[in-house]
């Protein structure tokens, strides 16, 4: 496979960078196999062959088994009893997501559990919101009921109905709502509720679409997000702001939108390359190379 442009001249195996590293690197095989298990072929089998030394290989009595994620050789004991006569041919081999794949991958689905989140609580703010809209008479009465008796028990002064501040405020300003009002924020929170799910599930399935989806919905509330930084800030907002930022500058950067830094079709030729039987060939030792 031809080597696409902006890969590296000599690609080394995960966790088998220089010391000292020239910045800091993530080895993303390393921590998926951490949390699921090396992806190794051919445990199952009676004997090997000459061309099975690229996955797996014989030293007296362990034989020892190549990860295809992360390229660890591990030692195992033959099979007893064996479940087949020999691993499976490569073209029986699912190669599991490796390099750039594998990256994107967990990217991506990191997005896409921040964005299930945000449907869970849209979706639950907008089916309240609604809920308050069908009933607002009477929590309006029984809210003003409850602060008048507050407010007399503890000044025994005249009640005040206006001037609040902070969450009471809030209250005024939201049972000054009309029902009608309250039902079109209540859809809006639903529908965009809705369109946080899609994106989530879609960045879950690495799709292309889903991508070009959360780029435009996220840049779209940019400027909505500086506007209420700048006149009401607060810690959670700026930090939604630092994370939907890093997420457009990833997709627009990394994954290659638009046409940006050749598009999606250096993007695919990167990925078939990094999970490839030519890139685990590549990141074999010389010793094994020379067995296979």
């Amino acid at each position: 496979m031809e080597r696409p442009p902006g890969t590296n001249a000599r690609p080394r195996p995960p966790g088998t960078h220089p010391d000292p590293r020239p910045r800091r690197k993530i080895d993303w095989e390393l921590v998926v196999c951490g949390f699921r298990g090396h992806a190794l072929v051919g445990t199952d089998a009676a004997d090997l062959r000459p061309e099975d030394a690229l996955i797996a290989r014989e030293d007296g009595p362990i034989r020892w088994h190549r990860c295809l994620r992360c390229d660890s050789w591990v030692a195992l004991e033959r099979p007893a009893p064996p479940a087949r006569e020999h691993p499976p041919a490569r073209g029986e081999i699912v190669v599991p997501s490796r390099g750039k794949a594998l990256r994107d991958k967990v990217v991506l689905r990191l997005i896409a559990i921040d964005r299930a989140i945000h449907f869970l609580i849209l979706v639950l703010l907008g089916l309240a919101v609604i809920l308050f809209a069908g009933n607002e008479a009477s929590l309006r009465d029984a809210y003003y009921r409850i602060l008048t008796d507050l407010q007399g028990g503890v000044s025994g002064g005249p009640v005040q109905n206006s001037g609040h501040v902070g969450i009471l405020h809030e209250l005024d300003r939201l049972f000054s709502l009309r029902s009608s009002s309250l039902r079109t924020v209540g859809v809006a929170l639903l529908a965009y509720g809705v369109l946080e799910g899609v994106e989530a599930v879609g960045l879950w399935l690495t799709k292309r679409w889903a991508e070009y989806l959360t780029f435009v919905s996220t840049t779209v509330l940019l400027p909505l997000e500086i506007y209420e930084i700048i006149h009401r800030r607060s810690a959670l907002k700026i930090i939604g702001f630092i994370i939907n930022l890093a997420v457009v500058v990833y997709l627009l950067y990394a994954k290659r939108l638009f046409g940006l830094r050749g598009g999606g079709t250096v993007d695919e030729e990167l990925r078939a390359y990094d999970t490839s039987w030519e890139a685990i060939e590549r990141a074999t030792p010389p010793t094994f190379q020379e067995v296979a």
